[in-house]
């Protein structure tokens, strides 16, 4: 059995989820930035984050233990990846929102299948070895890229920004009352949540900077993703900075 103090992800807590939905957030906002507001386009948009994602990675799999301010810079390497893939997905393959959110759902189930044939588990409650913790990060990616397909989706399909994050806010208070009054799998329960917290970052980034006349407040991309990496940086220094569990996860 591994060490717990090896383990290389944090404790699981609501302040957790917090920092994961700004995360996402940001990740919208600046993945748009660069692919809309600085006209990159989304392929070398993503080419740009998946590069600076691999970096990010490799530094935190090499790392001897948790290190916060590396674990959540690769997150937010995920969610800006995420986004500008998604678009790329969505929009520049022609495929559309269900074309693409079908497309990224088989590749990240994929991907879990590999993980459970090749470890037996994907559980998350320890992450200490560096072929589980490419797993973890693998699949990061893609949720986070498939929230960004199923956010879009659903701001554009009726429901507009305000809704659908009011949907997938009412999606993650589902999921809460399943883990606290339930037997439900952990495992299944973290990533059902891992994955609806990108959409609602999605669909709350896009309220902050899209258009006023789009339903959006017309805020600045830049000045945006700034605030908010601001308050990450904040939450996490301010907060134990302690590695711990995605909870007690011992179903496959």
């Amino acid at each position: 059995m591994h060490d717990a103090r090896t383990n290389k992800v944090p404790e699981l807590s609501l302040w957790f989820w917090i920092i994961k939905i700004a995360a996402t957030t940001l990740g919208e906002t600046g993945g748009d930035a660069l692919s809309m507001t600085f006209g990159l386009g989304y392929a070398v948009s993503t080419i740009i984050f998946f590069g600076f994602f691999l970096v990010a990675v490799a530094a935190q799999i090499r790392a001897q233990k948790f290190h916060p301010l590396l674990y959540w810079l690769v997150i937010v390497a995920t969610t800006t990846a995420g986004t500008t893939m998604a678009d790329f997905f969505d929009r520049s393959l022609g495929i559309g929102y269900v074309g693409g959110s079908l497309s990224l759902l088989a590749i990240l189930l994929a991907v879990l299948f590999v993980w459970h044939r090749s470890e037996g588990t994907v559980q998350v409650n320890r992450i200490t070895s560096p072929k589980v913790e490419a797993f973890y990060w693998t699949t990061i990616l893609f949720s986070n890229t498939l929230g960004t397909a199923l956010g879009d989706f659903l701001a554009d399909s009726g429901p507009g920004y305000e809704g659908g994050a009011l949907i997938f806010g009412a999606l993650l208070a589902a999921i809460a009352a399943l883990y606290f009054f339930t037997r439900v799998s952990r495992t299944l329960l973290f990533w059902a949540a891992f994955i609806l917290t990108r959409p609602l970052g999605a669909t709350l980034g896009d309220l902050l900077t899209k258009p006023i006349d789009a339903g959006g407040l017309n805020l600045s991309r830049i000045v945006s993703t700034s605030v908010l990496a601001a308050f990450m940086l904040i939450c996490i220094l301010a907060l134990p900075r302690r590695a711990g569990s995605h909870g007690n996860t011992s179903e496959t």
